[in-house]
């Protein structure tokens, strides 16, 4: 959504600098492709720098910067700091997630995310891509001046029906072009719940044994030993591709007869927003805006249920070709109508407009 965000914005009325904490990140590339600068602080997963805060002190002095909008825990506290050091007019904060079972995290994430609710009414306002992420974020504490609910956006010219991705995807991995394919793009992460994707999908093959199933993302691949460990075990393998961190998510979301979520914690999932986008219908776990999100154009269970989640891709396999196609239809039209990325810009634009306003007021 950040990389959405700043190929869209108007470069007219604004000018963009993205600051990551850590080095590298698969988009950085795409970003700095647009024109915009894109530095880092050099700080290491885990582990606390104070140099991040002199760099990134340095930074917003040099960008002379009005606003300073965080992405995700660790970036809304160390930019509260560093923005109230700095006297950054504009602070706010992006919340991308739900219910997050914390124990699954380190203990400095642990940390930052008990600090974060007592300091939330200092920025100017907390963003959140997801109704359910702000109930879930009130009743950890957090108390801000504003809550300002902005849902993802999906640019349904990139991601649309195609039946030459369907195709070449099909024949990458070896499968036949009436195979069924179910697939999940998630990074691997304990918020994602592939264990119960994998208990799911054991209980489906034994009604429908020739299912084929692809995983994609970061971490999701042939060297995470403990996924291919599990796939083992499970009897799954030969079911089963790790693609890994595609390039090319809009062509293997094309290539899928159904797209699930299995995670036990949501935000609003970008990847089923991208599946509904290319007409093709979702499964997904009730958690976050998921449900929300997906309503009658597919399926919505209790997470952590392997067997409802089996029950429910049955009950769309048997819907037939047909039955898939008109809630694959559904599900775009849905995108398309409430969940278009030019309406979620013009909001982000909108916000920023109005923000700077009130605070050039309230400083005059």
């Amino acid at each position: 959504m950040l990389l959405n965000l700043m190929t869209h914005m108007d470069r007219k009325r604004f000018q963009n600098t993205v600051v990551s904490l850590a080095e590298g990140g698969a988009l950085r590339k795409d970003i700095a492709g647009l024109g915009i600068s894109v530095s880092d602080l050099g700080m290491r997963l885990g582990v606390p720098n104070p140099m991040g805060i002199w760099r990134l002190c340095r930074i917003l002095r040099k960008e002379r910067a009005m606003a300073l909008q965080t992405w995700l825990y660790h970036a809304d506290l160390l930019g509260l700091v560093v923005g109230k050091l700095t006297r950054i007019p504009l602070i706010c904060w992006n919340i991308r997630c739900s219910d997050m079972d914390m124990q699954y995290y380190s203990r400095l994430s642990r940390l930052v995310t008990g600090v974060l609710p007592g300091v939330s009414s200092l920025p100017y306002a907390v963003l959140v891509n997801s109704m359910a992420g702000m109930r879930a974020h009130e009743r950890l504490g957090y108390r801000p001046q504003r809550w300002i609910l902005i849902p993802n956006g999906f640019d349904v010219e990139v991601f649309h029906p195609d039946s030459v991705a369907r195709t070449a995807l099909r024949q990458e991995l070896g499968l036949r072009e009436d195979d069924l394919l179910i697939g999940l793009v998630s990074r691997f992460d304990p918020m994602k719940d592939h264990k119960t994707f994998l208990q799911a999908s054991k209980l489906l093959l034994k009604n429908y044994p020739s299912v084929q199933f692809v995983m994609a993302g970061s971490g999701i691949d042939p060297q995470n030993q403990s996924l291919v460990a599990c796939l083992g075990e499970l009897g799954l393998s030969r079911n089963f591709v790790l693609l890994g961190e595609r390039r090319d998510i809009h062509k293997v979301m094309a290539a899928l007869d159904i797209a699930t979520s299995s995670s036990a914690s949501e935000g609003f999932p970008n990847t089923i927003g991208e599946a509904m986008a290319c007409a093709v219908p979702c499964v997904v776990t009730d958690v976050g805006d998921s449900g929300w999100l997906v309503r009658d154009t597919g399926k919505v269970v209790a997470p952590k249920d392997p067997k409802a989640l089996a029950d429910a891709w049955q009950q769309v396999i048997e819907l037939g070709e047909a039955g898939r196609r008109k809630l694959g239809l559904e599900a775009r039209r849905r995108i398309e109508k409430e969940f278009s990325l030019s309406d979620s810009v013009g909001r982000y634009e909108r916000f920023y407009e109005k923000a700077a306003a009130d605070v050039r007021v309230r400083r005059f």
